[in-house]
């Protein structure tokens, strides 16, 4: 069962226009693009609120609209999109962000829309939908909707509540409301929301009112960068904004979250994040509220969110959303949610089963070429019960909860399926994938899922077997070693 999440925040209407530039203007020296299409897409906060429909949740978006033609558009690219909108009114121009791109780059951007203009009061309906929420997500691009009274009131309810919160800030916006479960400033926004607190306690004291003190680069008049420092920015904005935890995230580097109690945890990628980084953070915030949604920590959330940015900038960023949506990174999701989406948009389902207690090198190599089969990868994963009928009573060795984290973890992983049967038929009836990917260690063995899958016309396909990697073997020579 899916999600309600709420989505608060400034929606922008992007539009590409996308063309080819082989030559110079003969009146000045810049390129000549010869338009070839341009296409219209969510922008801001309803780019967040498209990806966290596409993660599978149910998605409603407050936000601010004027009575203009970007307005109708924005409004019908988000609905066309899966996303429910509750406009509370928006005084003057609906931005709109115009990118000229040829051959894949932007060359130029074009904003449309002039200074924020007034935006509306939330109204009863609005102020209960935000209040009382499952989970908020707010998108704040500065354009005014976390400033209006009504909606940082409904925000406080919500925190209040015990909702997971997660605030994406912006610089031109007021802070977060106290008691958000996770900020996530990137490091230029760390470092300036920093420096203004440090010039504001500086003016009655070397410490902040709890005692804290501004951080050793803020004191040195050292620059900023770096995880130290990024460190130190969250330890004040914790403090300042009366936050349970901050997340500053570091783009290509990760992210370190602190909830102030002993030390930080960093949260770095494995790959290389070359790509086109529009809409990462957008990515980042919608995934790391799903998965507190689904009752993750902030940080397994933190460390999900982080894998899925950095598939997204691999993949294309903002701009490949509409182009291969289901390409794009699942998370914490109803993977029948996730293999009723892809099928929909033409694409193929893929799953694999197993326990995938201790995850190893041949996990992850199977993984990635089930992964490269299709268009989704989802994983069955054998619940506790289930691994210790198959294995014994000695198994599992890592419980489900962190198998299927590890697993969600991985950026070729869209979804995780936990079932508690001794075959997972049951769960393939429900998903229906196009292709079961097995280990190729079944070679000639009976596949107990076959009339399951004829029964809708699914296949089994078998992957190279790597030889030399096992669960078994790994916990065989950790006893050896331990009895040596």
């Amino acid at each position: 069962m899916s999600s309600r999440l709420v989505v608060v925040g400034d929606a922008v209407l992007d539009r590409d226009v996308e063309g080819s530039a082989e030559r110079l203007a003969p009146d000045a020296p810049v390129p000549v693009v010869e338009e070839r299409e341009s296409r219209v897409r969510p922008g801001g906060a309803g780019l967040a609120a498209v990806l966290a429909t596409r993660d599978g949740h149910d998605v409603t978006l407050v936000t601010a609209l004027a009575a203009d033609a970007a307005g109708v558009q924005l409004r019908a690219a988000l609905e066309d999109r899966g996303v429910e909108v509750v406009d509370i009114g928006l005084e003057g121009f609906t931005p709109e962000k115009v990118r000229i791109r040829a051959s894949g780059r932007s060359l130029l951007r074009l904003d449309r829309g002039g200074p924020p203009g007034r935006v509306g009061e939330a109204g009863a309906a609005a102020r209960a939908l935000i209040g009382w929420a499952e989970g908020v997500l707010v998108s704040d691009y500065g354009r005014g909707i976390t400033g209006a009274p009504s909606v940082r009131a409904a925000l406080a309810d919500a925190t209040q509540r015990g909702a997971p919160v997660v605030w994406d800030p912006h610089p031109r916006a007021g802070v977060p409301v106290p008691g958000a479960t996770l900020c996530t400033p990137n490091e230029a926004e760390a470092h300036g929301f920093a420096r203004a607190v440090t010039r504001a306690a500086s003016g009655e004291s070397r410490f902040s009112r709890d005692g804290a003190a501004p951080s050793p680069a803020a004191r040195a008049g050292a620059p900023a960068s770096g995880l130290a420092a990024a460190e130190d920015a969250a330890r004040s904005l914790l403090t300042a904004w009366r936050a349970w935890h901050v997340c500053v995230t570091l783009g290509a580097a990760g992210a370190v979250i602190t909830d102030g109690d002993g030390p930080a945890v960093a949260v770095t990628t494995d790959h290389s994040a070359a790509g086109d980084p529009c809409g990462a953070g957008d990515r980042f915030a919608a995934r790391a509220a799903g998965a507190l949604l689904a009752g993750e920590s902030p940080v397994d959330a933190v460390t999900v969110a982080v894998a899925a940015a950095s598939a997204f900038v691999r993949a294309g960023g903002a701009f490949a959303v509409d182009a291969e949506p289901h390409r794009l990174p699942y998370a914490a999701a109803d993977p029948t949610a996730v293999a009723e989406r892809v099928r929909a948009e033409g694409g193929t389902v893929v799953a694999t089963g197993g326990c995938f207690d201790l995850l190893h090198a041949g996990h992850v190599r199977t993984l990635r070429a089930a992964r490269e089969l299709g268009d989704c990868l989802i994983v069955c994963l054998n619940s506790d019960a289930s691994t210790r009928r198959l294995k014994g009573p000695e198994r599992p060795i890592v419980s489900c909860e962190d198998r299927a984290a590890v697993l969600a973890a991985l950026g070729c992983v869209d979804a995780v399926a936990v079932f508690d049967d001794d075959s997972p038929a049951r769960i393939l009836e429900r998903l229906q994938p196009d292709l079961w990917a097995k280990g190729g260690d079944y070679v000639g063995a009976p596949l107990v899922e076959a009339s399951a899958l004829a029964s809708w016309g699914g296949r089994a396909v078998l992957l190279p077997y790597v030889d030399g990697r096992s669960t078994t073997r790994l916990i065989e020579e950790a006893r050896s070693r331990a009895g040596a």
